[in-house]
């Protein structure tokens, strides 16, 4: 059973906590790929 009242506080935590983990990954691929550059052999 779905209680709405406590889904509706839980939501704006669970969007941060997304929202985070999707700028962390997104630095972790920047950062990468900033390595493969600067380490690349041509």
């Amino acid at each position: 059973m779905l209680h709405l009242s406590s889904w509706m506080t839980t939501m704006p935590m669970m969007l941060i906590g997304m929202v985070g983990i999707l700028l962390v990954i997104g630095v972790i691929v920047l950062a990468v790929m900033l390595l493969n550059r600067l380490t690349s052999r041509k």
